[in-house]
Parts: structure tokens; sequence; C-alpha cells
């Protein structure tokens, strides 16, 4: 059985589940692989979570996310040519756009200690994550899972030799803190949704 299927399985009771949970809970960090302490973590700080088996699927989660929001034809920010072509499919404005309704962008990797997506300016530019739309929809591969976040700047290094990005934050609170917490000072939480593609 797959890491995704065995954590998405949907034949699993609700007394299971709450068992699950409770496992989970009590998981430490050092028994789960790569991608599940990923996901465990993303989802902790509030990320929604899509894995996708393969390009259809992610055009069909990219689909019911626009219905759940009702974001068709909506301005989107978008600087990735590679995304364009599903932004045309659903008749999304993303040239010249002034008030977005979200930003649709890949990203340079995922972070599994913290649960953090990790951008450059090869995805949003010179911008602060504050300045960014609320609402963001990363495409992103499971071979972007990293361990920590050092990994994932030697990749950055290793992957643009000569033209290095600037610009490189990662983005990691997903919700509203619930009371004031002293972690998100100076951070601004988004609602972010993940299209993660199987590619391993």
């Amino acid at each position: 059985m797959s890491l995704f299927r065995k954590i998405f399985g949907s034949s699993i009771s609700a007394s299971e589940e709450e068992k699950e949970k409770e496992n989970n809970s009590s998981f430490s960090d050092n028994n789960m692989s790569i991608d599940e302490q990923f996901i465990f973590n993303f989802k902790k700080n509030g990320g929604k979570f899509l894995y996708c088996e393969n390009s259809d699927e992610v055009k069909e989660q990219f689909e019911n996310i626009l219905e759940e929001n009702d974001w068709y034809e909506s301005a989107v920010l978008c600087y990735d040519p590679a995304l364009f072509n599903i932004l045309k499919e659903n008749k999304l404005t993303y040239e010249k756009v002034v008030h977005p309704k979200f930003l649709f962008s890949s990203c340079e990797n995922l972070i599994a200690e913290e649960g953090s997506i990790l951008f450059s300016s090869k995805q949003i530019k010179q911008h602060k994550p504050n300045e960014l739309p609320t609402n963001i929809i990363v495409f992103a591969t499971t071979s972007q899972i990293l361990a920590i976040k050092s990994d994932g700047l030697s990749s950055i290094k290793k992957k643009y030799e000569r033209d290095y990005p600037t610009n490189i934050t990662a983005i990691k609170y997903f919700e509203k803190a619930k009371e004031e917490d002293f972690t998100q000072y100076g951070s601004s939480a988004k609602n972010l949704y993940l299209l993660l593609l199987e590619d391993l």
C-alpha cells in the first residue's frame, strides 16, 4: 500500500480514524518518512493538501478548488509560464493583473521538518509573503520534498548555477493563529492549497 493510499484511505471507520489520529500525534518525527513528516507538519500548519497521481488529477483538483471558492473567470497572479495553460483552460486572467483573487505558483521545495513551502524570485518575483494574495494554490511534485531547509537551499544552489535567484523565502503558516502565538509574529497566514503530483 502506498504512503498516500495509507494516509488517505477512504474505508476507515470513525473510531479507527480517532485511533489513527492519536497514533499520529504521538508518532515521533524519527519514525516518519520524509513524505509523511511533510504532510503531517503541513496539515498541522493549516495547509490544504491534495494528492494527485497524474496531470489529469491535477487539473481536476484545480477545477474543484475554483468551484469551491467561486474563483472562475477571476484574475490570478502567476509568474510561471509552465502553469499558464491550466489558467487559459479555465478562463482565468493572468496578464497585467491588479487585484488577483489568488496566487498560482510552483515552488522550489517542500520542507518536511517544518511543513513549509520554499519559494524564490523565480516564482514570486520580489514580493514579500505579506504582499502576496491571501489565497495561494501551489503545484509541486513529491520529488521536491526535502528534510530540512538547508537541503532546500543546497538544492537551489545546485539548480541555478549561474542565474541564482533572490528573495528566497518559506511560507509556513496557513491559518490565522487561534491565540497570540509569538512564533507567528510578523508572518501573514495564507489560505494555501497544495496540489502534489506523484513523480517518484
